[in-house]
């Protein structure tokens, strides 16, 4: 599902909510896990996973950054040792192989920091077999997503669906040859920057990561607890 009409969100949550209203209608929370892209990511996964009542987890990926213009992204890392390049990028400003390589060591150290920031002694959760739903706040080149779908297909989800806000619409379709479901609410023509949608585009700090995912683990546990009450009741 892609849309060419223009949406300014007010901010991640009323993003993630609008996300839970399309992917409602179609998945339900047996079987399903919602995995947030951090940080940004994570406060619109919540509330999709909130909604479905489905467990929350991050999938930690780091853009590799241009050297000197960090900002604009020539690829990206994911767990796993997966790695997308933007080969055109790469060309166009010039980086070296070097500088590529310095640049990915240094992601790789600082997602294994973060994997550990975010999560703590809790293991990730088993995405084989299931449904996958994979979310962001919003799509720039791509490569950031590209590289978490690739390193998702290696664990043998049954389904691999994206979901975000707002993307180009070029970098949504691109995606569909990867997922096997992309849904993106607004597809504007000049996307300029992803925050350029929101109201409030607040940077997500470690420590609002890791409050969303202990409630979402919470939640999940009180429903659970709520369903095997519900089935060991005696019936009259």
């Amino acid at each position: 599902m892609m849309t060419s009409e223009e949406i300014v969100f007010p901010d991640r949550h009323d993003a993630g909510r609008r996300l839970a209203d399309v992917l409602a209608r179609e998945v339900s929370g047996d079987g399903v896990i919602v995995l947030g892209l951090p940080r940004g990511g994570v406060p619109v996964a919540y509330e999709i996973a909130r909604r479905l009542g489905a467990p929350l987890d991050v999938l930690v990926v780091r853009k590799l950054g241009v050297p000197g213009h960090e900002e604009l992204a020539m690829g990206a890392i994911a767990p796993g040792g997966i790695r997308v390049v933007d080969e055109d990028i790469v060309r166009a400003v010039g980086v070296s192989r070097v500088a590529l390589e310095h640049v990915a060591a240094a992601e790789l150290a600082e997602l294994s920091r973060r994997e550990g920031t975010f999560r703590g002694d809790r293991p990730p959760l088993d995405v084989r077999g299931k449904t996958v739903i994979v979310v962001d706040d919003g799509l720039a080149t791509g490569s950031t997503m590209a590289a978490a779908v690739e390193a998702l297909r290696a664990q043998g989800p049954a389904r691999l669906i994206v979901a975000v806000p707002v993307g180009p619409p070029e970098v949504c379709a691109t995606l569909s040859s990867r997922a096997d479901r992309v849904i993106c609410l607004s597809t504007p023509d000049r996307m300029y920057a992803v925050g350029a949608w929101y109201e409030d585009f607040t940077q997500t700090t470690d420590a609002e990561v890791r409050a969303l995912l202990d409630e979402a683990a919470r939640d999940v546990r009180t429903d659970s607890a709520r369903a095997e009450h519900a089935g060991s009741a005696p019936t009259s």
